[in-house]
């Protein structure tokens, strides 16, 4: 798919993903089972406070979303772009969508030493359907200094990237595997 503003391909790429039900639309109930697969991936448990703050993050952002969705309490792709870009993510301030992944790096650093390794990295894309030669990829593309481990920053970095870099190619692209895949 290709789109004349970056952040609109990558907005399209995340409804697709999150819209785990393919119904057209995403709900809380969408991100309920996205917060499933991370815990169960991870192997985390739900008295853990690493779900507690995953799932208080998504809460925080679906509300935020939900605010500026006219009532909706689910949203189509149209509903879903508009939310997203009020929320935030057209740059500016102070971001709601950051909780989010400093929640998703606490689980992928499970050994909390600050980086995450090819590995820790791999689990975190699997749960969002990125696998193989894409997912290896995708590991060496946020790795910006070549340590052969993923900082906190480098992965803020990309997510900001994501959802903000207006220019094609930048590395928040291959936060979540290839566009338009």
């Amino acid at each position: 798919m290709t789109t004349a503003d970056p952040v609109v391909g990558k907005l399209d790429q995340l409804f697709a993903m999150t819209d785990t039900d393919r119904d057209g639309h995403v709900d809380w109930n969408d991100y309920r089972r996205i917060i499933d697969r991370y815990l169960e991936a991870y192997a985390v448990g739900g008295d853990d406070p690493r779900a507690h703050a995953l799932t208080g993050a998504y809460r925080t952002y679906w509300s935020e979303l939900l605010r500026h969705a006219d009532g909706a309490e689910r949203l189509d792709r149209e509903a879903y772009h508009r939310a997203n870009r009020a929320a935030g993510v057209d740059g500016g301030g102070s971001d709601v969508v950051e909780g989010v992944p400093h929640a998703v790096f606490a689980l992928m650093d499970g050994d909390g030493d600050g980086a995450v390794d090819r590995a820790e990295f791999t689990t975190f894309l699997a749960v969002w359907g990125v696998t193989g030669p894409e997912g290896a990829a995708v590991f060496d593309r946020l790795d910006a200094d070549g340590d052969g481990v993923i900082g906190r920053q480098e992965y803020l970095r990309a997510v900001r990237a994501f959802f903000h870099a207006p220019e094609a190619d930048s590395a928040g692209d291959a936060l979540l595997g290839q566009l338009g895949r």
